[in-house]
């Protein structure tokens, strides 16, 4: 009996294992997608300091709804697949994580309508935590750094009272340059795995 036990913990862990591992092929460890949500922080920012915060922050909100849309197309660019195998268990937990992000977005926009900064800050906040479930997605527990950095970002920003432009470049920074090296990172596995 015990034997049968340790043996469906054993298939467990490496069906884990495999599903992750499909994941972070399908998405190069979640780099583009991370790149792609960077570069929406920074065209925030920019309509941020050239036109207003409102402005600012629908450009946040309607950027965001193509993120995904924009990844699978970069990720088909470069050669990858921008996809998973039909059937793994971890696409639920990134669905559910996606839902659980856009069940937070009125509660920021309900910030902006006391400080239009607030609004980003929030969704740093929002977004740091919902990068700690791609940490048991791809197996990364970098992730986790990911994840608690734009958190403290968001309560330093709050703290140092960062106007929108601020908070949104930050947003834009950590994300575009955690994208890259998470990129970086898995070019340069695979480049080990195939010699």
């Amino acid at each position: 009996m015990k034997n049968n036990s340790s043996n469906n913990q054993v298939d467990k862990i490496e069906t884990t294992i495999q599903a992750q591992a499909d994941m972070c092929i399908g998405y190069g460890n979640g780099s583009i997608g991370i790149m792609v949500s960077g570069l929406a922080w920074l065209t925030s920012a920019i309509v941020s300091l050239q036109f207003s915060d409102r402005k600012a922050i629908w450009t946040l909100l309607i950027g965001g709804m193509f993120i995904h849309h924009l990844s699978i197309l970069w990720y088909k660019a470069i050669g990858m697949r921008g996809t998973h195998e039909k059937g793994n268990p971890l696409a639920n937990l990134a669905m559910e994580g996606t839902l659980f992000m856009i069940m937070c977005l009125p509660l920021a926009f309900g910030l902006s309508l006391q400080h239009s900064e607030w609004f980003f800050q929030a969704m740093l906040m929002i977004i740091g935590g919902r990068y700690l479930t791609f940490a048991s997605i791809y197996g990364k527990r970098l992730y986790w750094f990911l994840g608690a950095v734009l958190g403290i970002a968001a309560y330093l920003l709050f703290y140092f009272k960062v106007q929108s432009f601020g908070s949104a470049l930050t947003g834009s920074l950590i994300e575009i340059t955690f994208g890259l090296f998470m990129l970086i990172t898995f070019r340069r596995n695979n480049l080990k795995h195939k010699v």
